[in-house]
């Protein structure tokens, strides 16, 4: 797709908070399709992602602590772990959630869902443009008292 030149004054006067807000509803309105299609919402594939990554270490409190600053939707974690457990992709042992081999493979068609996005989302923008888009959002973020770091 084209888009249409402007200078880089009448650029520079665009709103950013209306730009990225409607970046935001489109990518992760994009997400949110494609995880659908598994069943699943974004606070699943957070999970999946969270307990793929360190089997064992996050107890439902701490998984929870730890994701609801993603969360714009009043997200019941619990019933989140209740919905993965009840399909067999999630256990809970003593030491914390660990996937069972059903639930590595839905992370797995779920992340090809979110690499779909992600791939649409890069077409036709140049690496460095968009690490310089990352950085530059990371700055606002931190100028208006937000965490400017990457999650861990």
């Amino acid at each position: 797709m084209t888009l249409k030149e402007y200078s880089h004054e009448v650029l520079a006067a665009q709103p950013i908070g209306a730009w990225s807000g409607e970046a935001y509803r489109r990518v992760v309105g994009a997400l949110r399709a494609q995880l659908a299609v598994e069943g699943l919402t974004q606070p699943h594939w957070w999970t999946l992602n969270h307990v793929a990554g360190d089997p064992g270490r996050w107890t439902r409190t701490a998984l929870t602590e730890r994701l609801k600053r993603y969360d714009d939707l009043g997200i019941d974690f619990n019933g989140v772990y209740d919905d993965l457990v009840a399909r067999g992709w999630l256990e809970e042992g003593p030491r914390g959630m660990t996937l069972t081999e059903a639930g590595e493979a839905g992370r797995l068609r779920a992340r090809e869902r979110n690499m779909r996005v992600h791939r649409q989302v890069h077409a036709g923008v140049d690496t460095a443009d968009f690490v310089t888009t990352i950085n530059v959002l990371r700055r606002m973020v931190a100028n208006l008292g937000g965490d400017g770091d990457l999650p861990e």
